[in-house]
């Protein structure tokens, strides 16, 4: 391969080796038919997310979707969530090693694709606030019924619901409309700017998440941001979780703390903290893909300065916690947990 490799032939010749590079980047996963099933673009052990291994249907071998957030792309796609590079170059330069090739020439690297890439990414991040400034308040609506019944009560204006969000028919079934009522969430910036919005589609039938493949999506970017809920008090504390109903049963149980849901534990590991921050209370969930997220987020903020503390559910999740021991119990818990 020389230099005037393009970057959808490093995806091209990484897909032919679809599954020599699962087993090298993602040893945690395995085999399931004609695809590889891992956790997430961390790697955690898991099934959510789903790799292609060859091609069929008319569909490329290399092809990934994650279910659990909506994710997708090629393998170079794949590896550059999986490194955390800071540039396309970088992670260029690990599949190039990967192959057994030549580095690539910086100056190689695919201007238009990047180009192209930025002008998608500015489309969804449009899309998603749009779908945001459609929804109305929580009170009232499936949304609340659905919170209340996980037994939380820390809302804000970071939360929104619509009665008719759009899904894609290629996520149904026969049984399914192609709108369903949804909670919206608000992903931001440390400046406030929207980014992103997540959508959990409810079954308002049954007060809970609706029966699809895929009922929590992302649509928009996340990386490095989150969901924020502001008390307005401990301004130099702040309580960063994985899932938004984990975040918010800790934010239940202690209202006085600022909050950031990044919604899954890869995101968890790449959050950017704001200015001002002194401390974080990492509020993970009690699996492998937690301890190796709230590692990672401490291992980047190392030379921040930031005090980064790790809160641990004695269940799955602190939402499992808060149902099971109730706000005060959770309460005494958290504060336990702070103090020692």
């Amino acid at each position: 391969m020389t230099g005037r490799v393009s970057v959808a032939e490093i995806a091209a010749d990484l897909g032919a080796r679809a599954e020599s590079f699962c087993r090298a980047y993602f040893a945690e996963g395995q085999r399931q038919g004609n695809y590889w099933q891992v956790g997430d673009t961390s790697g955690a052990a898991g099934r959510s997310l789903v790799i292609r291994l060859n091609a069929g249907d008319g569909r490329k071998p290399g092809g990934w979707t994650d279910y659990a957030t909506g994710e997708f792309g090629d393998l170079i796609d794949l590896l550059h969530a999986k490194l955390g590079s800071r540039s396309l170059h970088e992670t260029l330069l690990e599949a190039q090693h990967f192959l057994g090739n030549a580095p690539l020439p910086e100056k190689r690297t695919s201007k238009r694709k990047l180009k192209d890439d930025g002008a998608a990414e500015t489309k969804r991040i449009a899309s998603a606030r749009k779908l945001f400034a459609t929804g109305r308040p929580v009170f009232g609506t499936a949304a609340a019924a659905y919170l209340h019944r996980r037994a939380l009560m820390r809302f804000g204006p970071a939360l929104l619901f619509h009665p008719r969000v759009y899904l894609r028919g290629d996520d149904l079934d026969s049984n399914h409309p192609w709108h369903s009522p949804a909670l919206l969430a608000k992903i931001t910036d440390n400046q406030g700017n929207i980014t992103g919005c997540a959508r959990t589609y409810l079954d308002p039938t049954i007060g809970g998440i609706a029966d699809l493949r895929n009922p929590k999506r992302i649509l928009g970017q996340l990386h490095g941001y989150a969901i924020r809920f502001w008390a307005g008090s401990n301004l130099g504390d702040l309580i960063v979780g994985e899932g938004l109903e984990n975040t918010l049963s800790v934010g239940t149980a202690l209202p006085e703390f600022n909050l950031a849901s990044c919604l899954t534990a890869t995101h968890l590991g790449l959050f950017i903290p704001p200015s001002g921050i002194k401390r974080i209370w990492i509020a993970r969930d009690n699996d492998v893909a937690g301890e190796r997220a709230a590692q990672t987020l401490a291992s980047n903020l190392g030379l921040s300065g930031i005090e980064c503390r790790h809160l641990v559910p004695e269940l799955g999740d602190f939402n499992e916690d808060l149902l099971a021991f109730g706000r005060v119990g959770l309460r005494n818990t958290l504060l336990a947990a702070m103090k020692g």
